[in-house]
């Protein structure tokens, strides 16, 4: 691991300065739990880091019913998890947080940063697609706001410029039901085999998500058929089902071969879809 100068902005505007002085040569520093192992394993290497946890705007976590919930930069997946607004207005964040590894590591984890590093096994990524979530990106030419399913290019890849800093997501106000389902190896801190989001709005329309099957997290919203009232039938839930299996294209690797993970595609998508259709 190479040193690094630190850099600790004291505002979003000094961080973009800094950012786009240095480029590529600099990183982000939010909560660290991706970035700093990756720097200790020779992933990845830079010169400067940039530590924006102390950032006013950076820690904001916001809900009104116009705007929805805005989550910046550097909050903690704890501090989402804890939130009262989270718990009774979005529950699916709730539910995936959760699952991210565990309560210690979560403390310092963010969900932008989850969703930056665009590993196809983050947690946070499959219920913020579902969720309709949009990145707010700052750079010195000023702001851009790119919905979550414009996000993602590849593994750990984005659409995020050199000189840009994601400061935070926004999630409208959407009412209806959600779960977040996944498998791994062991119980505790493990990537995801395979995870699954699903979310049914009041009037009925359906969005699910499946990560860990592909290079990016898929997102399926085009159900035709489904409804809050017909995803009670069976027939129809299978439909949706071979609709899913049809998009994956997971890989095998140390985690899990690529049969297991389109069994287990199945296999969530079913569980989300009779858990949804029990609340609806």
């Amino acid at each position: 691991m190479l040193e690094q100068e630190y850099f600790r902005p004291e505002s979003i505007a000094e961080a973009c300065e800094l950012l786009d002085r240095y480029g590529k040569e600099a990183k982000v520093l939010a909560g660290g739990t991706d970035l700093i192992i990756n720097l200790k394993d020779n992933m990845i290497s830079c010169k400067y880091l940039i530590d924006i946890k102390k950032i006013a705007k950076m820690r904001e976590l916001k809900f009104t019913q116009d705007i929805g919930l805005s989550i910046g930069g550097a909050v903690t997946l704890n501090e989402i998890i804890e939130a009262k607004d989270v718990r009774e207005n979005y529950p699916i964040l709730v539910e995936a947080g959760k699952t991210l590894a565990n309560y210690l590591l979560r403390n310092r984890a963010t969900m932008l940063g989850n969703i930056c590093n665009a590993s196809p096994a983050g947690d946070m990524l499959a219920p913020s697609l579902v969720l309709e979530g949009i990145v707010e990106a700052v750079s010195k030419q000023g702001l851009r706001r790119i919905p979550l399913k414009e996000f993602f290019l590849g593994v750990k890849k984005t659409v995020l410029k050199e000189n840009e800093i994601a400061v935070r997501i926004i999630f409208p106000y959407l009412k209806g039901k959600g779960h977040y389902f996944r498998k791994s190896r062991i119980k505790g801190h493990d990537l995801a085999q395979i995870g699954a989001a699903g979310f049914i709005k009041e009037d009925g329309s359906l969005k699910l998500a499946l990560g860990a099957v592909a290079p990016i997290p898929v997102l399926l919203d085009n159900f035709e058929a489904a409804t809050k009232y017909s995803i009670k039938n069976v027939k129809i839930q299978e439909e949706i089902i071979e609709k899913v299996v049809s998009v994956i294209n997971p890989i095998g690797d140390q985690r899990a071969s690529r049969d297991y993970r389109i069994a287990m595609a199945r296999y969530l998508t079913k569980q989300l879809l009779e858990s949804l259709a029990k609340e609806v």
